[in-house]
């Protein structure tokens, strides 16, 4: 097999050797030839023999077929017979539904008549790059950037692949830069780069991707020659309608912008005493006339904060900075909020925004790219995180109040809401790094497009089509896929107080990395207690949620164990519910999920001979060191705490004075 093709990679299928098929349609454009393309390749290889371009003496006849009556990325695949028919309103829902039918031939083969019926849950899905022009990755992992490189736009055989994989999991959006636009990355906008643009625009579209670009606030400033960036100036407005103009006439499927402003140095409204929502709506009136959108990034916070300050919490800040403007943003703005209220982190409460905006379109964002979860270095299966915030009831009083409703837009008209995650991928031949990091890539588009499915089911899925049906590798991928996250998160920085990271680059154990620094993060670790107290009699933090949650969170008896050290500072000798002391449980934790990653190793090594040699060795790699790294990170965190407290622990297990 090619594993550089992923999932997609195509095998012949014992059902269908020999089997004659032939495709039909009557919808034409690039974006029909390409899916032909693909049900062309993958019935050749499974079968043997190329299809036909008629129905006439084929054992079988596929038919993509558009039907009003559906929804335009929804789709109906119906097999009656020797008829398989792949029904949508529109091209993308041919698109997925033409995938899902490859999908069925190569884990099922022909099978026998069905009909299944599908719809994405979120109108926007999307994919966003933190690539740079000169070819790095901010929080890359898997390689360089294959968008860039020496400050230009590469449009080459891998941006066909990437859009062909996008399309695959049913992304149909995609920022292909940096939130954090600097340098020759402002003048994207510009002719400079619009020609490799528009080339990439049109290979994008091919799949029903929309692409969007991120922005400069001040780009008037860094791109136009002018003095201001004040969105009430109408000088800075005309720049931006005619910017938007040229670039919603040239590039094929333009979506619009994405906005990180005022935000980690980021330039904004703020500097002209302006808000968020004035300088977000001067944007949207710019694309609206061409039905773009705006997407504003609501990760604002102050990066100064005095350590000394333990008033001041970084994760309140989002919450009080947007919730006053809620029903403000014009109707093609959409607040782009992270899954949690300070930064990615193994384990944090879901953002409280997603329950407090109710006039707002709002997507849900977030990382796959392991920033703080191994760096693609470790596996860490992270869809089990994912799905608890999805299926998080936030209780704000509407009728639809899962997270995984509110981001479809369950309570609103608009189609302005979706779902987002910072990629994983990356020039590395594999494309993710680490090999078990695609199951994350995968899993973030299933999700996004049926979040009612199960992080097995999601799991048990990719390992099916993308090393096939040998019972062993399906049974030790899945017991190692499954157990990552839970593993990683205790011998990390378990029961929410996280943080405990080398500073900058966010990888590997420093307890203190953090603790004394502006950017307000701190386990404020003593003899006798450690955690922040964010309840009412501290930051008052968890006021931001509403009842039931509030009292939940605000009381230690009642706190869920797993943020217990996100939401109150307690006492090491605080005796947890299954009869163990705080300490006692970190000790532990970080012991088990030592022993959880060395087994890994032996899950991986019954694999040898039943997987691509190179595939074999370069996870097997992978997983030693992650097992060396775990034990690495379980002895610095139990020593710190038992130099601490002088407390040893309670079975004997060894920690170093």
């Amino acid at each position: 097999m090619d594993y550089t093709r992923l999932w997609l990679d195509y095998e012949p299928v014992e059902s269908l050797k020999g089997r004659s098929f032939s495709l039909i349609t009557l919808e034409s454009g690039r974006d029909i030839e390409n899916i032909l393309s693909e049900l062309t390749l993958a019935v050749t290889v499974m079968t043997g023999s190329q299809p036909l371009s008629s129905g006439i003496d084929t054992d079988y006849v596929i038919r993509l077929v558009i039907d009003p009556e559906l929804d335009s990325e929804g789709y109906t695949l119906i097999k009656d017979g020797r008829i398989y028919s792949v029904r949508s309103g529109g091209h993308r829902g041919l698109i997925y539904g033409s995938f899902r039918l490859i999908y069925i031939f190569k884990t099922k083969g022909l099978g026998g008549d069905f009909k299944l019926e599908c719809k994405p849950h979120s109108p926007i899905r999307m994919a966003d790059h933190w690539d740079n022009m000169d070819g790095s990755i901010e929080r890359g992992y898997s390689g360089a950037s294959f968008f860039f490189k020496d400050n230009k736009v590469v449009v080459n055989e891998r941006t066909a692949d990437y859009a062909r994989l996008m399309a695959s999991i049913g992304i149909n959006a995609v920022a292909i830069n940096n939130v954090n636009v600097r340098g020759e990355a402002a003048f994207l906008l510009t002719e400079r780069h619009r020609s490799q643009l528009i080339r990439l625009a049109e290979i994008l579209d091919g799949w029903g991707i929309s692409l969007y670009l991120s922005i400069n606030f001040a780009s008037t400033i860094r791109v136009g020659g002018m003095d201001t960036a004040d969105p009430a100036d109408s000088r800075v407005q005309a720049w931006w309608s005619e910017t938007s103009r040229q670039l919603f006439s040239s590039l094929p499927g333009f979506g619009g912008y994405l906005v990180k402003a005022d935000s980690e140095g980021e330039f904004g409204p703020f500097a002209y005493g302006r808000t968020h929502a004035e300088g977000a709506n001067m944007l949207a009136r710019a694309v609206k006339p061409y039905g773009g959108r705006v997407i504003w990034r609501c990760f604002v916070y102050n990066c100064q904060q005095d350590w000394r300050d333990n008033k001041t919490d970084r994760a309140a800040q989002s919450y009080d900075g947007f919730i006053g403007l809620d029903g403000k943003f014009d109707d093609n703005v959409i607040l782009q909020i992270k899954n949690g209220p300070v930064d990615f982190q193994v384990r944090e409460p879901v953002h409280p925004l997603f329950g407090g905006l109710k006039k707002t379109n709002i997507m849900l964002e977030f990382q796959i790219a392991q920033e703080y979860t191994g760096q693609q270095r470790h596996v860490c299966y992270l869809m089990p995180a994912f799905k608890e915030v999805l299926d998080f009831d936030t209780h704000s009083g509407s009728r639809y109040s899962l997270v995984r409703d509110i981001v479809a837009g369950k309570n609103s008209p608009s189609s302005s809401f979706g779902i987002c995650a910072v990629m994983n991928t990356g020039s590395d031949p594999n494309w993710t790094g680490h090999d078990l990091a695609a199951a994350n890539l995968f899993g973030f588009g299933a999700l996004a497009f049926d979040p009612t499915l199960s992080p097995e089911e999601i799991a048990e899925g990719w390992i099916l089509l993308t090393y096939g049906r040998d019972e062993l590798v399906l049974g030790n991928m899945l017991k190692i896929l499954l157990s990552s996250l839970d593993a990683y998160e205790k011998y990390t920085a378990p029961l929410g107080i996280g943080w405990m990271v080398n500073p900058n680059h966010h990888f590997g154990p420093n307890v203190d990395g953090y603790e004394y620094d502006r950017w307000g993060t701190y386990h404020r670790a003593s003899h006798s207690a450690i955690g922040r107290d964010r309840s009412d009699r501290g930051t008052g933090y968890a006021r931001q949620y509403p009842e039931p949650l509030f009292s939940l969170y605000n009381e230690i008896k009642t706190c869920p164990e797993e943020l217990l050290l996100f939401f109150h500072r307690v006492r090491f000798d605080h005796i947890m519910r299954d009869g163990r002391t705080l300490l006692q449980r970190i000790y532990s934790d970080h012991f088990e999920g030592a022993d959880t990653a060395a087994e890994f190793v032996r899950l991986w090594q019954e694999l040898e001979g039943r997987l691509d040699g190179e595939v074999y060795e370069r996870v097997l790699k992978r997983l030693r060191f992650q097992a060396e790294h775990s034990t690495e990170w379980r002895d610095r965190i139990n020593t710190y705490f038992y130099r601490l407290t002088e407390i040893p622990d309670a079975l004997g297990r060894k920690i170093y004075e």
